[in-house]
């Protein structure tokens, strides 16, 4: 999820589509935030580790 916000965000920026940047920077901070939920044990979706 990280990796498709990161995706989104170059080519909303490259392209001058900011649709495509705000969803970037959406599924990079919920990627972030489940990778971090993940990492400390909680189990994310009924899963113990989220990758």
């Amino acid at each position: 999820m990280i990796v498709l916000g990161v995706i989104l965000l170059l080519i909303g920026l490259v392209a001058g589509i900011s649709i495509l940047w705000t969803i970037g920077i959406v599924l990079v901070v919920i990627g972030a935030i489940l990778w971090i939920l993940g990492a400390v044990g909680h189990a994310v979706g009924g899963r113990r580790h989220y990758w």
